[in-house]
């Protein structure tokens, strides 16, 4: 796909490796008049500076509902529905504000770190299971580790029930995947009302018996006189459980790749396991679990760059791309693992930068420490060119469809 094709096509690209298409729309210009894949007419902005003024400037705005009542068609509705989308994501100051303060009262940095040996055990315990199957064994370590991992942690954070987390992962799953055709989006669509029904269901069995888990907590936390209301809370939660395993798990993933296709920064990084934080750092720059961000439109004419965004416009911001700009990076598209502070944009930035982004971390960095400790051959189990990034939706989510690895022999617990 040529150039101009894919700016006529957004998100339609190779979804394998979209950093060469990256790289040249970034050198014709850091914002882009686009048609997304979809059909949609939007702005793209690229550009790193340009990005973080974008997700920082109050005139793009989140508010879903208030779009949709336009009548324009700049969004469309989406899976689960606006019913499930009275979240920090899609809405602005004062709402955003007021959103923002409940779930930190719940969310509190305190609860984060105290899962840090919650999240240890559940690593060693999928490792362990990794070991039991012997080294030789071929692994999907997407299935076997990168989504069970936060899947597992965001579920014990929220409060949901053991039997009820194997359905739930499946109806996720199902979900997320692109549809193209009314047959592919019925199958998501049944699986959105399954998860939209076991979500009601746990926040009644909350309600009529709280726990210490965030659920609970969402339902008591109050700001003054102020509560979350059933759609507030019930759109919170989806989000919480959908930004809180489905981008860690890409950012596993797609960090394991990346540090098995630079074997020399994985030696170093294995002999010198404090460097692990600022080298989940450098990946996340590298291979953004979320390539683009969510959903925004201009309410009034916005000049980004060289480039008037019309009022009424969808303005998309290719993270993935700003994360490469040269004109903040040095060598941007190659990997260093010893990169000094980026300031990348993976998180986002301004008031919607990732609430859950210091879990993320803890998680990645005990993942990815913890399988490179117990597995030092692990390697693909398939040439890399054959490896495909077919998870998610196309534009927001990008992560692996499957990673076969071989793990080779396995050390101990330490």
């Amino acid at each position: 796909m040529t150039t101009t094709e894919a700016l006529g096509a957004w998100g339609a690209y190779d979804r394998d490796n979209p950093f060469p298409l990256f790289a040249a729309v970034r050198e014709l210009g850091a914002v882009h008049a686009v048609t997304l894949a979809d059909g949609h007419d939007a702005w793209l902005v690229v550009g790193y500076e340009e990005a973080r003024i974008a997700l920082n400037d109050p005139r793009l705005s989140k508010d879903m509902h208030a779009a949709l009542a336009t009548g324009t068609g700049v969004v469309a509705e989406g899976l689960p529905g606006p019913s499930f989308a009275r979240h920090m994501l899609t809405v602005d100051p004062p709402d955003h504000s007021r959103l923002r303060r409940l779930v930190s009262a719940a969310f509190t940095p305190r609860r984060v770190e105290e899962l840090r040996p919650s999240v240890q055990s559940i690593v060693d315990d999928l490792l362990d299971a990794m070991a039991a199957a012997g080294p030789d064994a071929r692994i999907d370590l997407v299935r076997a580790f990168a989504f069970p991992l936060p899947f597992t942690v965001i579920c014990e954070l929220l409060g949901v029930p053991d039997p009820d987390r194997a359905d739930l992962g499946r109806g996720l799953t199902a979900l997320l995947v692109p549809t193209s055709t009314p047959a592919e989006y019925a199958r998501a669509k049944q699986a959105s009302d399954a998860v939209v029904a076991m979500l009601e269901a746990l926040v009644d069995a909350k309600q009529a018996s709280p726990g210490d888990d965030l659920v609970s907590g969402l339902i008591s936390a109050r700001d003054g006189d102020e509560r979350l209301s059933t759609q507030e809370l019930l759109s919170t939660i989806f989000q919480l459980i959908v930004a809180g395993h489905d981008t860690t798990a890409s950012l596993i993933g797609n960090g394991v790749v990346a540090l098995l296709q630079h074997p020399e920064q994985l030696d170093d990084l294995r002999s010198d396991p404090t460097r692990l934080a600022v080298a989940v750092e450098e990946l996340l720059r590298y291979d953004a679990p979320v390539p683009h961000s969510t959903f925004r439109y201009a309410v009034a004419p916005v000049d980004i760059g060289d480039a008037t965004i019309p009022a009424g416009s969808q303005v998309i911001i290719c993270l993935a791309a700003a994360n490469r700009d040269s004109g903040q990076y040095a060598d941007p598209e190659a990997l260093d693992l010893d990169r000094a502070e980026s300031r990348h944009l993976a998180f986002g930035h301004g008031i919607h930068h990732c609430l859950g982004a210091p879990l993320a971390r803890i998680e990645g960095q005990l993942a990815l420490g913890s399988l490179l400790r117990r597995f030092p051959a692990l390697r693909l189990a398939v040439p890399a060119d054959q490896l495909h990034w077919g998870h998610g939706d196309g534009l927001v989510l990008r992560g692996l469809s499957e990673l076969p690895v071989i793990p080779g022999p396995a050390r101990t617990r330490t």
